[in-house]
């Protein structure tokens, strides 16, 4: 699916012009080489389009940047090979520049070889060409001798920069119309690679596996460059290295059945994707890939904005607005495929899809990959963030927020020391596209992080993690939005009886503790409530003496000892039989739930009816 996938978005590339067509690279060009209708040099001048204003260090600056050329196919393979239309200045001239000289001269006689292969290729390319810039050409590699250039004041002036320079050539008095351009060059050059094409290798034809024709089959991948942690170099998705890979008598990667031609698409689709930050982010180690199978790119970058925050294109604030109106129209019933109120761009009825890679010491590791219409991987966001609420005022929780609790806060994500094992992202990731149940192990790192942070017990996040894989595991609402007075869950009275035990200690002391019962006791409350409630019920009565004292002063704006007696009351007589002894995984996580609803109970502004009642 993956490369077959990534085909295809090639060739919706290639129609918007976005990837080379066959036959062509994108080389970085320095400078433009003039030349007159004699084949002389008579000008070296920087590439038209390369000052660039940029900021540097607060100061604007203008700077030379190489431009991209689209020129003939170049050459890959290790050793002397030339182009056609050449763009190394090794090749093109045949001198080395070393301590500030010009020389033709080296150990190994390279800068030699390379200019008779360069002379050889490209006569015989260019032979019949009627063009003048072709046949101007024709004369400056015929008249060009390196011996007699080693004082060439146009190539000397380059200083350093001639070495590590690409060169296009152009006619004099004609600097943008340049040679690689020509109409007469490239119609040649296409006739050629279509032959070449033809005329591949007959030995390893075959019926390719992604587009089933018969063609010639890749026997090395190309490398995919800019996932992170990767070699510099690159390294491939498709790869097979050790004999007891080979199938059939095939090795290398002729078992694998992929085109020469699918194998290019892929692997230029895929650095494509992975050549920016509009199409990637980093979560963990982990570089996503993201893509939609349409030439707009606003729908990848409004998904991936919702599903993880913000990007580098759309700010928190857009984000959060655009969330707050799929959360309102999805309540509504109003969010409908086809049809989104927040963009009218977005094309909903396209394939989304979304992969992980991580390297490894030898290849590309595919972590996941998932692909679902847009429409439905909206609606599932929706989903996602409906299930994270826990108050009826909308408040959107980025994938980045949730990360960020599965860890230590004492660590933070780039940090080497504690990283989120790459199998539970790729399950989460999957939980949201697919519209899944939650990972089991999602629950237990979310609640063993409450139970082992004492600093950041529960907030928003956490407690909102926890309640969404409850809910969803269970197919059914057992935790609401807001606290659920009629929740009979022991568990979750547990959590609600410990936060009120806290809360009156809290207020018992004027707010003036450094160390409350929640420091102490909260781990052990939530794992064996039988053990620690008893002691905590004890030590409430201390405290309902001291808070019924300090209530009498009418500045010490807290409730009394009988709001307190009344609430423990109605707790504790839910509890049908006994505290529960033990509590498993998801009933834990009800227990800090319960918890973390009645302590925010505590801060709800009450409407008048409502204080008059509970007075």
């Amino acid at each position: 699916m993956l490369i077959h996938a990534l085909c295809d978005y090639y060739d919706i590339l290639e129609k918007s012009g976005k990837m080379l067509p066959k036959g062509y690279s994108n080389v970085k060009i320095s400078y433009i080489v003039s030349l007159n209708e004699s084949g002389e040099i008579d000008d070296v001048f920087p590439h038209p389009n390369g000052n660039i204003t940029k900021e540097i260090k607060g100061k604007v600056k203008k700077v030379f940047v190489p431009q991209s050329e689209r020129m003939l196919q170049r050459t890959e393979k290790p050793g002397i090979k030339a182009n056609r239309i050449e763009h190394r200045p090794l090749y093109l001239f045949g001198l080395n520049y070393v301590d500030g000289r010009l020389s033709p001269n080296d150990q190994t006689q390279k800068a030699k070889k390379s200019h008779e292969a360069f002379v050889k290729e490209n006569l015989a390319f260019t032979e019949g060409m009627e063009s003048l810039m072709v046949k101007a050409f024709r004369q400056f590699i015929l008249r060009w001798n390196p011996e007699d250039e080693t004082q060439n004041p146009y190539l000397l002036a380059l200083g350093k920069e001639y070495g590590k320079s690409g060169f296009a050539f152009c006619l004099s008095g004609y600097p943008e119309r340049l040679l690689h351009q020509e109409p007469e060059v490239r119609e040649r050059w296409e006739r050629h690679y279509l032959e070449q094409s033809e005329d591949a290798d007959n030995e390893h034809i075959s019926q390719c596996a992604i587009s089933g024709e018969r063609a010639s089959i890749a026997r090395i991948h190309s490398k995919i460059r800019g996932v992170y942690g990767g070699l510099p170099t690159g390294s491939v998705l498709v790869g097979f290295n050790n004999a007891s890979e080979n199938s059939y008598g095939k090795g290398q990667s002729y078992n694998s059945n992929v085109s020469e031609i699918m194998m290019k698409k892929y692997t230029e689709a895929l650095n494509y994707l992975l050549k920016g930050q509009e199409h990637k982010i980093e979560l963990d180690n982990v570089t996503v890939v993201f893509w939609a199978m349409d030439e707009e790119k606003n729908c990848e970058e409004q998904i991936m904005a919702m599903l993880l925050g913000h990007t580098d294109k759309m700010d928190a604030e857009q984000t959060e607005i655009m969330l707050k109106e799929l959360l309102e129209d999805g309540r509504t019933g109003k969010v409908a495929k086809g049809r989104l109120k927040f963009s009218n761009q977005i094309n909903s009825d396209v394939d989304f899809y979304m992969l992980g890679l991580k390297p490894n010491s030898s290849r590309l590791a595919v972590k996941f990959i998932y692909r679902k219409k847009v429409a439905d991987v909206l609606w599932n966001i929706v989903r996602f963030q409906e299930d994270l609420q826990l108050s009826r005022e909308i408040h959107p929780i980025s994938f980045r927020r949730i990360m960020r609790e599965l860890i230590s806060p004492k660590i933070s994500l780039n940090n080497q020391g504690d990283k989120i094992n790459p199998a539970l992202l790729a399950r989460l990731f999957e939980a949201v596209i697919y519209g899944k149940p939650y990972p089991e192990a999602l629950l237990a790192a979310m609640v063993g992080r409450v139970k082992t942070d004492a600093d950041i017990r529960v907030n928003e996040v956490r407690a909102g993690v926890i309640k969404a894989c409850i809910n969803r595991k269970y197919q059914k609402e057992e935790l609401s939005v807001a606290l659920n007075k009629d929740n009979g869950s022991p568990a979750y009275l547990c959590g609600r009886l410990f936060a009120v035990l806290e809360k009156l200690q809290q207020d018992a002391s004027g707010n003036s503790l450094n160390r409350t019962i929640k420091d102490g006791y909260f781990a052990s409350a939530v794992s064996k409530p039988a053990i620690v409630f008893p002691k905590l019920i004890i030590l409430a009565q201390n405290h309902l003496d001291k808070v019924e004292r300090l209530v009498k002063n009418p500045s010490n704006k807290i409730r009394g000892a009988a709001y307190y007696n009344i609430l423990i009351g109605e707790i504790i007589d839910k509890l049908t039989d006994k505290f529960p002894d033990t509590l498993g995984l998801s009933d834990q996580g009800c227990f800090i739930i319960g918890y973390y609803q009645q302590y925010q109970e505590f801060f709800v502004k009450k409407e008048k009816g409502q204080k008059e009642e509970e007075e």
